[in-house]
């Protein structure tokens, strides 16, 4: 394990999270590879001769049509579907709540077996819809102007619990089975709550399943993963999923980042970006996204612009501003407008992408940062 006393928050011991079977002895299904699914029909008794194709066929079901039901499975013999139900389960997981913004954002907040609260967002814009996964209950890491941050970190998601966030965005959506064209989910991204690259073996597992063609189908090149610069991870990253990558960076020197972001003390920015230099596959059509808030009076100089770009020189980049959402205790202020605007045009003349993110899902605190809120106000009226 990483040695990353003084940066993160204490981990507990037993962090496991729910196993693989419900509280009535069933084996959740969501989350399995085809190994697993055949070694499902294996216990069943079936012949190895049908497994890989029995596999298949519940795979179909499971990831491409998005059932719920093993009644709705009519490839497989009625039969077989009535043991699949004595023995195995098709839960996604528990909506306790479903709230929608006034700019059609969307945010789930889903209860798991161990009554574990977790958050995604999905986001639809004129070209895509992108969802926003989270990787872990609450997050380790200590960024002082992320409220998600500020919760304690219970544990790691499973991988079931990973896939099971897009299946249930897409049974709200209406969206089974899986469209070829036109999806209102149509990229995903790793950026909610926890940090994915200390959760890599589940995360990796899940995003296979994702990516499959046969199933969930969503390019590797429409996935993103997000991290605070976890170095040791990310060369294993890049070469086991190939998927986008994005770097919360907010800060051209290790004195503010420390601050910001205190992973930063093990991995100084030297480090992280020789890294993402390193980072396979990154190229012009390929660039390193670099997440950056806008902080009034912390980094947002001209100064800052200039110095961004010269760090970065020789990275494939792309740099998203995003202007800071503020969250109830915070110490920080948004960059005013006439800031952002001119930190963006000196980065982009000098030749680098520099938009800037319209925040969405304020209103139901959904915007970059501020997944927390619901939980807490949900465990809150639950003691009432």
């Amino acid at each position: 394990m990483l040695d990353l006393t003084d940066i993160e928050k204490p981990v507990p011991v037993d962090n496991a999270g729910p196993g693989d079977f419900d509280a009535n002895g069933k084996r959740y299904l969501v989350g399995l590879d085809r190994d697993e699914l055949a070694n499902v029909f294996r216990e069943l008794g079936e012949p190895e001769k049908s497994l890989r194709m029995r596999a298949n066929q519940l795979w179909h079901w499971l990831y491409h049509r998005g059932t719920q039901d093993f009644e709705d499975m009519t490839t497989i013999a009625k039969g077989l579907r009535a043991r699949l139900a004595e023995v195995a389960t098709l839960d996604r997981g528990a909506i306790e709540s479903h709230q929608q913004s006034e700019d059609g954002t969307a945010k789930w907040l889903v209860r798991n077996a161990d009554g574990a609260l977790i958050e995604s967002v999905y986001i639809p814009e004129e070209d895509r819809g992108t969802l926003c996964v989270s990787s872990q209950v609450g997050c380790t890491l200590n960024c002082s102007f992320c409220h998600t941050g500020t919760q304690a970190w219970v544990r790691n998601l499973q991988p079931r619990e990973i896939v099971a966030q897009i299946m249930i965005a897409r049974d709200t959506l209406g969206e089974w089975p899986s469209p070829q064209e036109g999806r209102l989910i149509s990229n995903v991204v790793m950026m909610g709550m926890g940090e994915p690259l200390y959760n890599l073996d589940h995360v990796a597992k899940a995003l296979k399943i994702v990516m499959d063609g046969d199933g969930v189908s969503i390019s590797k090149r429409r996935i993103t993963l997000s991290t605070a610069g976890v170095v040791p991870m990310m060369d294993r990253c890049g070469e086991e999923l190939d998927v986008n990558l994005a770097v919360s960076l907010h800060a051209v020197n290790d004195e503010t980042r420390d601050e910001l972001v205190p992973i930063n003390r093990k991995y100084p920015i030297a480090e992280l970006l020789a890294a993402c230099r390193r980072y396979p596959g990154s190229s012009n059509s390929r660039r390193i996204t670099f997440e950056y808030a806008m902080l009034k009076g912390v980094n947002d100089s001209a100064a800052d612009a200039r110095e961004l770009v010269r760090i970065l020189k020789g990275i494939p980049a792309k740099i998203n501003l995003i202007p800071f959402n503020p969250w109830p205790g915070v110490a920080y202020d948004c960059s005013d407008w006439p800031t952002i605007r001119k930190f963006s045009d000196i980065v982009f003349n000098a030749g680098v992408s520099a938009p800037i993110r319209m925040p969405r899902g304020r209103d139901i605190m959904a915007a970059c940062g501020q997944l927390k809120s619901a939980s807490v106000k949900q465990r809150a009226s639950q003691r009432t």
